[in-house]
């Protein structure tokens, strides 16, 4: 163990990947709430094992990122609407 190190040239901020990581993937650690995490295991085990929980949350994060998420309004109309549609 040396004395003293040199950080002058060091950065902060995400880890350097390394060369077995997949390219386009950063690894970083966040803490996620338990039930958020819960209900993409359960999504993740739903789909059989074809879809893994971090590939849903990265595509949900994408979808609101991008604006392209269902919005909530949106959906409540027409859910009212197909409702009114079957009762009369």
């Amino acid at each position: 163990m040396k004395r003293k190190y040199d950080f002058s040239k060091g950065k902060r901020g995400r880890v350097a990947p390394s060369s077995s990581e997949p390219r386009g993937k950063t690894r970083i650690t966040i803490r996620i709430d338990e039930d958020l995490v819960d209900h993409f295991l359960k999504e993740a085990d739903a789909s059989g094992g074809t879809i893994g929980y971090q590939t849903l949350m990265n595509d949900a994060l994408r979808q609101f990122v991008t604006g392209t998420a269902p919005k909530l309004e949106e959906t409540l109309r027409r859910i009212v609407r197909e409702e009114v549609r079957a009762a009369g």
